[in-house]
């Protein structure tokens, strides 16, 4: 084939593909690449860094050869070069990869990020991302009173056809082991799952970093602003890490303003509200904002049984002859009231202990191999600092939860002083009420009663409750 003949061939090719494929992924990928040569049978396509090159192998490579091919039966093969229009010097050539085999990278001093490596059944379009867990979907997400919204929010994120959802960006916050990651994680897998045409990119914030002063330290930043702002769908996970670091959040700041003008949606996680982000910069702070702003509270006796109930249905799967006494998981989502990470781990040590020993699990088997935390919790978690805790943060005197004064800035402070004391101990009304000056224990569930009540109806309240929980716990 001529040069000439190649070039308008070439022009005609990039047309379909721009068709195919978008104008915004277009002008990211196809765009930039070149005629660099024909040599014999084979074309040599040159794309402006190794990032791009790699990119446009692994993901158009395929398509490309058969497009060649369509117009020139002669070709045999399409190869791609590093090749910038400042510096004549190319790389190696990157072979196409066949069409359902994975490209590789060309070097190993220069690694290719490729979709979460154990996952063969994840979707080829979904741009680069990092490790995806394949535990974490909804259907295995334990849905309570303390993460309800949050997972319904997280649903709408992944269902919604249009690039974004009426709220956005999503916002989730909570303590640690409380399912944010899950959360961010089931996300990307359902989105990718039901769009197939959606560009999903999920990575954590310190990840986003990196990325981001390799590029600075390569001179690639196109590269970079190219597959960061032609998702649509970006998901940053522990935003809190870039805290401090202007530079990053500067590109994030206009990666968030290019997506957002693009009706791309934008999930982000913290281990607190986008207010209590100190070291983050306002303007930020602002637009996160915009969307919905929802936490995830510490778990409920409730959902750390539901939690228990669902893993161990999976261990009993998997060892076949696991017998477990139903007041175990009682036992274990009354005494260790810590995050999930804790809770799982626990019940993993008493199956691990099961299995090992060919033992059924019993309750003085969690006794004996959860005394460790047990004891911690048990330690942690009194009436008397849960008093005092309160207290503190409603600035009222120590005195007023024992006094009989029942103005609202005093009762509110004592019912929900009240109501942790149910929720996080496991002394009864009666110990309780004998803790708040010699109450009726009929009082003591009026007052658990209006502040679960009040949790439901007031969002402040509620958000109150749950920075108190996470202080008292962790």
């Amino acid at each position: 084939m001529e040069l000439g003949d190649a070039e308008r061939t070439w022009d005609e090719i990039r047309t379909a593909f721009r068709g195919e494929i978008g104008e915004a992924s277009y002008r990211s990928w196809i765009g930039v690449l070149t005629l660099d040569a024909i040599d014999c049978d084979i074309v040599h396509l040159a794309a402006p860094n190794r990032f791009i090159c790699e990119r446009v192998s692994g993901r158009f490579g395929p398509r490309l050869q058969e497009l060649w091919q369509a117009h020139a039966a002669n070709v045999r093969a399409i190869g791609f070069v590093v090749k910038s229009s400042a510096d004549a010097k190319a790389s190696d050539p990157i072979p196409v990869p066949a069409p359902d085999a994975p490209s590789k990278p060309a070097s190993p001093a220069a690694p290719r990020l490729r979709l979460s490596a154990d996952d063969a059944d994840a979707p080829a379009h979904t741009p680069t991302t990092f490790k995806l867990d394949k535990r974490y979907r909804f259907d295995s997400f334990v849905v309570g009173q303390s993460n309800e919204l949050a997972n319904a929010a997280a649903r709408r994120v992944a269902e919604t056809a249009t690039p974004a959802a009426a709220f956005n960006p999503l916002f989730l916050y909570g303590g640690v082991g409380l399912g944010k990651t899950h959360l961010m994680h089931a996300i990307a897998w359902e989105a990718q799952a039901r769009h197939a045409d959606r560009r999903v990119l999920y990575l954590s914030a310190e990840k986003f970093m990196h990325r981001f002063v390799s590029a600075l330290r390569y001179k690639d930043t196109i590269a970079f602003k190219n597959e960061f702002r032609s998702v649509d769908l970006l998901l940053v996970d522990d935003f809190q890490f870039i805290a401090g670091k202007t530079s990053t959040q500067e590109e994030f700041f206009h990666t968030f303003n290019a997506l957002m003008d693009g009706n791309r949606q934008i999930v982000i996680s913290a281990d607190r509200s986008p207010n209590d982000l100190e070291g983050v910069e306002e303007r930020i702070k602002s637009r996160l904002n915009w969307g919905l702003v929802t936490d995830i509270g510490p778990t409920d006796y409730e959902l750390r049984l539901g939690i228990l109930q669902s893993k161990i249905d999976e261990a009993v799967r998997d060892n076949p002859g696991l017998t477990v006494e139903p007041k175990v998981l009682e036992f274990i989502a009354h005494r260790v009231s810590a995050n999930v990470r804790v809770l799982e781990g626990a019940l993993n040590r008493l199956v691990a202990h099961a299995t090992l020993v060919g033992r059924p699990v019993t309750l003085d088997m969690a006794h004996e191999s959860l005394g460790d935390l047990v004891r911690v919790y048990d330690r942690r978690l009194t009436i008397d600092e849960i008093q005092r805790k309160v207290a503190e943060h409603y600035n009222i005197r120590l005195s007023d939860m024992l006094s009989p004064r029942r103005a609202r800035n005093i009762a509110r402070p004592r019912q929900i002083a009240m109501f942790l004391c149910k929720e996080l101990t496991d002394k009864s009304l009666p110990e309780i009420g004998r803790k708040f000056g010699g109450r009726d224990h009929t009082t003591i569930m009026h007052g658990v009663k209006r502040i679960a009540q009040l949790c439901d109806e007031d969002a402040s309240l509620r958000e109150d409750v749950a920075v108190l929980r996470r202080s008292l716990e962790y």
